[in-house]
């Protein structure tokens, strides 16, 4: 599937609707390059999963992981691996037991084999001015 998204309004949204067909044991991986809104995207899907607009969701390029108690007790995580050499080191960052909440993983080429084979895949580029272009593949079969 594609989109265009117009500016952040449109991104948000995308998450909303994304974070609607989350459960636990799904990863989102999001691809693209610098700028192309994968923290946005992520951001938004936290915000919408919490329930809060408000939520204050910092971007975890330093500390490459942040986690998040939702409500009914599921936790999501977000994964920045851009600084991450290589899946090695994922295990010191709790990849494991993440998987068992939901997961969102910014460059997860980083993640190598470790990939979740059943992930939503999410492609972001940049398509001029404030627009982005959205590539979805994965979860073929379920309505989302």
């Amino acid at each position: 599937m594609e989109m265009t998204l117009e500016d952040e309004g449109a991104t948000a949204a995308l998450g909303a609707r994304l974070a609607r067909a989350l459960r636990p044991g799904d990863a989102v991986l999001l691809d693209g390059p610098l700028g192309a809104g994968k923290s946005a995207l992520a951001r938004a899907v936290l915000r919408a999963l919490a329930g809060d607009p408000a939520l204050e969701v910092p971007s975890p390029t330093f500390t490459l992981v942040q986690s998040y108690d939702m409500p009914g007790g599921m936790v999501a995580h977000h994964f920045d691996l851009y600084r991450l050499d290589g899946p090695a080191a994922l295990h010191e960052l709790g990849w494991e037991d993440a998987l068992a909440g939901v997961a969102l993983v910014e460059w997860p080429g980083r993640l190598g084999p470790l990939a979740p084979p059943g992930a939503l895949r999410v492609r972001l580029d940049h398509a001029g001015g404030d627009r982005r272009r959205a590539t979805l593949s994965g979860w073929e079969g379920r309505a989302w």
